[in-house]
């Protein structure tokens, strides 16, 4: 099974991701950050503010990557930090116009589950790559709702919970 935890930035996706590898599961970890880091070393303050497509080409073929590297393995469940679909749900959130390669990948490469860690600002952070408010995550909570739910997918909400809690919850739902 192929398994997303999507949600705005500062949801706890990533704690959730480092403690699904943890304990034993295949995990694939965001690129964002790392692409962040990367070009704010060659002068870029923030990349998909400044070049949006650019940015979202990069990720795209990062997750697209991934995703084809994840059906080569033999896994019963693996899990990615974010999915396809998430690029898509950003540019729609920022208005930015892209071209069809973007929703070609997004109907091709297709996940069995998707959780969604919503907002929940007791665990919401600002850091050096997350430039969003806790008012900007709540819309682009909705965008990535709206963008599963068009692609024909049904989506689970995550408890406000700890991370072990967080991560028995898509195990249990998995099984």
């Amino acid at each position: 099974m192929k398994v997303v935890i999507t949600g705005g930035p500062g949801t706890g996706k990533t704690s959730i991701i480092k403690k699904l590898e943890n304990i034993g599961h295949c995990v694939f970890h965001e690129s964002s950050r790392e692409i962040i880091k990367k070009y704010k070393q060659l002068g870029h303050d923030q990349l998909f503010l400044s070049d949006p497509i650019k940015f979202s080409e990069i990720l795209l073929n990062n997750r697209v990557q991934q995703f084809e590297e994840a059906s080569q393995l033999n896994f019963d469940n693996i899990f990615f930090d974010r999915g396809i679909p998430d690029i898509l749900a950003y540019l729609n959130y920022k208005e930015v116009s892209f071209g069809k390669e973007f929703d070609l990948a997004s109907k091709k490469f297709k996940y069995d589950y998707i959780f969604i860690a919503e907002p929940w600002k007791e665990i919401y952070k600002n850091d050096e790559e997350r430039y969003e408010s806790y008012e900007e995550l709540k819309i682009i909570n909705k965008y990535l709702k709206k963008t599963y739910s068009e692609l024909g997918y049904e989506f689970l909400v995550l408890p406000e919970e700890s991370v072990e809690a967080r991560v028995n919850f898509i195990i249990e739902t998995i099984k």
